[in-house]
């Protein structure tokens, strides 16, 4: 592949990691809100049923973002082995280590973040 085909993939990679995030953190967002409303004293199965949006949510949203992290991971190696490239490809390949953030840390949080949920709801 030419540098400016994988330049492409590294933009499309990057685009799914942002979309990706965009469901789980609006539904994170929305139920902190909706706990302030009341919705830890709506009935066990409107609780039960809200944690397992957003755990289906959080699911989907992490495999998403896993998988474009790995692709763009694969980019970046792939750009690193093109001889005389420009400086934005250079600037891709030394932002490669950083892309373990959404592979490891993005869902991280988000485990956290929904187990304080799981408290909230329940507890």
């Amino acid at each position: 592949m030419t540098e400016y085909e994988l330049l492409g993939l590294w933009a499309k990679a990057r685009l799914h990691i942002i979309v990706s995030q965009l469901a789980p953190t609006f539904l994170l967002i929305v139920t902190v809100a909706l706990l302030f409303a009341g919705l830890d004293e709506a009935s066990v199965a409107v609780r039960v049923a809200t944690a397992g949006i957003l755990l289906a949510s959080g699911v989907l949203g992490a495999v998403a973002q896993i998988s474009a992290a790995n692709e763009a991971i694969a980019v970046a190696d792939d750009l690193s082995s093109v001889s005389s490239v420009g400086a934005v490809t250079r600037r891709i390949v030394a932002q490669r280590p950083w892309v373990n953030v959404v592979r490891f840390v993005s869902p991280t949080i988000f485990v956290v973040i929904y187990l304080a949920l799981l408290l909230a709801l329940f507890i």
